[in-house]
């Protein structure tokens, strides 16, 4: 038996493949003469409404509550996945409220994070830098140096480095970097001299911060390696993460005083460029990923990355590319960014 096709009529009347307009046309056939696709649909187009206020005004919601404000700067790029679902129950509902109202929610979220979806990179870069947080417990500290410094990088910095790993990590990085500090839980490695190192104080009671002058080719460069405090989300509290917000207040200071044009800040800084804790120290400094990016660099958790709460932020300093290298044996990806440095750092 002949297997029947089934043709769609074209413009003229006649035979012919069924065409993506027809098909749209066809699904909302059925709403035509319906009143009731205004009515249907009003809880959808508040919910709607709602996702695209508390987008908008993500900057209003107080912390004076478990720090909802800065828990919703965290994962507010996520905040979009809830537009396709919110589409799909408006068209499941055949609510033209609805899908009218998701314009709304849709438009913020673009504006906000739209840039991010387009690759940003461009070529050069007369310096590579990169930053890991290596995770303590890491149970393949000579692997995971090995691999950061198979990046190419010309300065490295380490975080969450434990005592007893430290020599491992150095005897791993010595045939790449010439040129090594290391301070408190926090580490520099570089290809060029380095000078002028000390520890910063970001008040924690134990050092977890560092600055170093590194002396590229092109000049000297201020490079700060920071490890904020850790953030916590629980039931009773929420979202606590008052030393790191002291923390960061005091590395924005730091930072800000210092005296060399062209500065560099490598870390994990346990916040989000949206979180508006950190705004001592991103009011001030770059994001490579931002500037030069491509997508949104999401470098933790590293086996299902949700947000970029390690950085790379820089002052006098021109972007050029970022991106997150491969995992290792932390729990954070390693980030890397290739930079133009300014004769004058501005």
């Amino acid at each position: 038996m002949a297997q029947q096709a089934y043709m769609a009529d074209t413009d003229n009347g006649g035979p012919g493949p069924e065409r993506r307009g027809a098909r749209f046309r066809r699904l909302f056939s059925g709403w035509r003469g319906d009143r009731g696709v205004w009515r249907r649909g009003l809880v959808t187009a508040a919910v709607a409404l709602a996702l695209a206020a508390v987008m908008a005004a993500h900057a209003q919601i107080p912390n004076t509550i478990g720090n909802l404000g800065s828990l919703t700067e965290t994962f507010l790029p996520w905040f979009g996945l809830l537009v396709p679902v919110l589409l799909l129950v408006a068209l499941l509902r055949k609510s033209l409220t609805a899908l009218i109202a998701l314009v709304l929610p849709a438009t913020v979220w673009c504006n906000l994070f739209g840039g991010l979806l387009f690759d940003k990179t461009g070529p050069g870069g007369d310096l590579m830098v990169a930053t890991h947080n290596v995770n303590a417990d890491n149970a393949d500290p000579e692997g995971t140096a090995r691999a950061v410094a198979a990046s190419g990088a010309d300065i490295l910095a380490l975080e969450e480095l434990k005592a007893s790993a430290v020599p491992t990590y150095e005897k791993a990085l010595a045939p790449t970097y010439r040129h090594h500090a290391v301070v408190g839980t926090v580490g520099l490695w570089s290809k060029y001299p380095m000078g002028e190192v000390r520890a910063v104080d970001i008040l924690l009671g134990w050092k977890r911060a560092m600055r170093a002058t590194v002396t590229t080719p092109d000049g000297p460069v201020a490079v700060y390696v920071a490890h904020l405090p850790s953030v916590r989300v629980k039931l009773e509290a929420g979202f606590t993460a008052r030393q790191r917000d002291k923390s960061a207040d005091a590395l924005g200071e730091a930072i800000a005083d210092e005296t060399l044009p062209r500065k560099i800040l490598l870390g994990d800084l346990n916040g989000t460029m949206n979180d508006r804790s950190l705004n001592a120290v991103t009011s001030q400094m770059r994001s490579s990923q931002g500037a030069a990016g491509n997508g949104f660099g999401f470098s933790w958790p590293a086996s299902f990355p949700m947000a970029r709460i390690d950085q790379i932020l820089v002052t006098g300093v021109e972007p050029r590319s970022s991106w997150t290298l491969p995992a290792t044996g932390s729990d954070h990806l390693p980030l890397a960014a290739r930079l133009t440095l300014h004769p004058d750092g501005s």
